[in-house]
């Protein structure tokens, strides 16, 4: 008798942990992502843009169907070669509109390296095959103490932009840009977050402003194992663009802090490498998760905010 009361208290356990987030919203077509980015565009409708061979583009009038748009670099990129091992494959893009511009910062590495670069193009339309490359952002070698993937630009609220990037190492770094070539301004470099204890598995920075508050959400622990991944969604958030950022228990994210937003669920496995929208009906959150087959896809859910101005998913 009592086994079987203990299996049914793990049975509702389990179900109570499955059911402690919601499913991503429905999405068709094209799904199959992943490190997704995305834009509203101006006349309508969402880019996005994702890791993949000279960086995969996709479109989608509603948020919903997705097609193929090709990719940025159709003719290659061969200025990333050095620091991809002579692969086609670009990581981790960011794209946003400014200016009358589209801008994409994206990485170009191999994995468990920090011999890495991030680079710029602009588009003014996003089209596959129109964009200009920029030049060389920042970059890392096996010297470095981090690690230059995964960009995110943020303007603040004066008008000053600013990279985050990072992934494992030290953590989380945030430098300067300037906004009038997108292009690194000086040499500071500001610490965002890093984990602490037994692992450095910390990436995918994401910064934006909401009320009095810059959220910066992260990755933590591991991607790219298929359904085996372990990848959630984390978040802390700062008065000031540069930090410190800490979570809703007051801890510094510099210090291995952290809320966690998402996490695996059911079939939804290793959601992460997150992307916050301002969209009609209110912010979304993009990422990619793995199924059971171990493809990752595009997930998006809804973002809300608590009466304390925590974010969560809905």
């Amino acid at each position: 008798m009592w086994k079987r009361a203990l299996g049914v208290v793990l049975l509702l356990a389990c179900t109570a942990m499955a059911a402690a987030y919601p499913l991503p919203l429905p999405v068709t077509g094209s799904v199959f992502v992943h490190d997704p980015a995305v834009v509203k565009r101006p006349g309508g409708g969402y880019l996005l843009a994702h890791t993949g061979d000279n960086i995969a583009l996709k479109t989608s009038a509603d948020r919903t169907s997705w097609r193929q748009a090709g990719v940025a670099f159709p003719s290659g990129a061969p200025w990333t070669r050095a620091y991809t091992g002579g692969s086609a494959s670009l990581w981790a893009p960011d794209i946003s509109h400014h200016n009358g511009r589209y801008y994409l910062y994206y990485s170009a590495s191999t994995f468990g390296s920090n011999h890495s670069a991030i680079f710029l193009a602009t588009s003014t339309t996003g089209a596959a095959g129109s964009w200009a490359d920029h030049g060389l952002v920042i970059s890392t070698n096996s010297s470095s103490t981090y690690n230059a993937i995964d960009p995110n630009l943020i303007v603040d609220d004066q008008g000053r932009w600013w990279l985050s990037f990072g992934s494992f190492w030290t953590g989380l770094k945030l430098i300067p840009l300037d906004p009038a070539t997108g292009l690194r301004s000086g040499t500071a470099v500001y610490d965002l977050a890093r984990r602490s204890g037994g692992t450095t598995a910390i990436e995918a920075p994401f910064i934006v402003k909401r009320g009095s508050w810059y959220y910066l959400y992260v990755s933590w622990d591991t991607c790219c194992r298929g359904a085996a991944s372990t990848y959630r969604v984390m978040v802390g958030r700062s008065a000031n663009v540069t930090g410190p950022y800490t979570d809703r228990a007051g801890r510094a994210m510099t210090a291995g802090g952290g809320t966690e937003l998402l996490a695996g669920h059911g079939s939804i496995h290793g959601p992460g490498h997150q992307a916050v929208l301002a969209d009609s009906g209110g912010d979304q959150l993009f990422y990619h998760y793995y199924g059971d087959d171990g493809r990752a896809r595009l997930g998006v859910n809804h973002l809300g905010y608590d009466s304390a101005g925590w974010p969560y998913v809905h």
